[in-house]
């Protein structure tokens, strides 16, 4: 009763990152509440082949619903496998990925528990509440944290009243880890029948294509980031000669996406990919809230702009004031001449 969980999701018999992700922030949660961490996955033939990648990140009871239609994923009976068991449990929280699947699933079962949800979240606290209307307080919410109107403030949002308490969170915002600790790791198996109706399962997958990103942004060391500051398309490609002399990626604000220099799987930031590279040279870039979300936590953030007062120099570890068409070229060639 009133535990953490973590829906997890898979691809087959694999786990997404995100998945672990979250169950290391889900730990986490829990140790602070003194409560326990649970696990819920879904799918077909997976008995015996999950359990191992995630029972490692502190999970101390996983729920597996094991059954012929449970994948491919369809909404309506995960959304009866979450819903009637969180009737049973009463967790007060609930994370999942900001997925295809999460946010068609996570909706789905708020508003049966009319619960509310809060989703792309950039950060997850516990804390307290005072309600001024109310008079009434509160002590151990999760703060479920967002930017918000467009990424001009940073919101909080809180919960008070009903529960589970829900939020899905990006793949790479947060960082996964295996549990260090000890936990339970007590595995349950479920009958599927009880929680899904069987008129849950009428719609079928016919086909089902899944393209692997072309790109490994998140898996990056160094990522070479271009805003609209680069000017065009052709700016890009010195760019992409810098990414490949530090053997890293390319990478892109939302800005120059929408002007169409680079494909948008290159976009990082609140509405695109979180990456946690060792250095993050961030070139024309202005700095919106939106883009720091999802670059923040670089290891040395390096920016190039003729601004001096861009809001990303004040994130950065080092600046250098210049144009991007000056300054790129002149980093190429002193590593051309000092890689070899």
């Amino acid at each position: 009763m009133n535990n953490v969980f973590v829906y997890c999701e898979i691809e087959g018999t694999t786990v997404a990152e995100v998945s672990q992700e979250l169950l290391t922030k889900g730990r986490k949660l829990a140790n602070e509440l003194g409560v326990d961490l649970e696990a819920v996955v879904a799918g077909t033939d997976i008995k015996g082949k999950v359990e191992d990648q995630i029972l490692p990140y502190g999970v101390d009871k996983l729920h597996v619903f094991d059954a012929e239609g449970l994948f491919p994923y369809t909404s309506a009976p995960h959304t009866s496998v979450l819903v009637n068991l969180f009737k049973e449990e009463q967790p007060q929280i609930c994370l999942m990925g900001a997925t295809v699947i999460g946010r068609d699933l996570g909706p789905r079962v708020s508003s049966s528990l009319f619960s509310g949800l809060t989703a792309d979240c950039t950060e997850l606290e516990i804390g307290e509440y005072d309600d001024v209307k109310t008079k009434k307080h509160y002590d151990n919410l999760l703060y479920q944290i967002r930017p918000a109107f467009g990424g001009n403030i940073v919101a909080t949002i809180v919960n008070p009243e009903n529960r589970p308490q829900m939020a899905t969170v990006r793949s790479g915002v947060m960082q996964k880890a295996v549990y260090e600790g000890k936990a339970k790791g007590e595995v349950v198996y479920p009958e599927v029948a009880k929680y899904v109706p069987t008129t849950d399962f009428v719609v079928k997958v016919i086909d089902r294509h899944v393209e692997a990103a072309k790109h490994n942004l998140k898996g990056a060391s160094i990522v070479v980031a271009g805003g609209y500051g680069v000017g065009s398309k052709e700016g890009f490609d010195q760019l992409f000669v810098l990414a490949k002399e530090l053997h890293g990626e390319v990478g892109a604000s939302r800005a120059a996406v929408d002007a169409g220099w680079v494909d948008g799987d290159r976009q990082v930031g609140q509405t695109g990919v979180t990456v946690h590279p060792k250095v993050y040279i961030a070139c024309g870039i202005s700095g919106q809230i939106q883009h720091i979300a999802g670059m923040q936590d670089a290891g040395i953030i390096i920016s190039i702009n003729n601004d001096p007062d861009a809001p990303i120099n004040k994130i950065a570890d080092y600046v250098i004031n210049g144009t991007v068409e000056e300054v790129v070229p002149k980093l190429i060639k002193y590593y051309k001449q000092n890689s070899k």
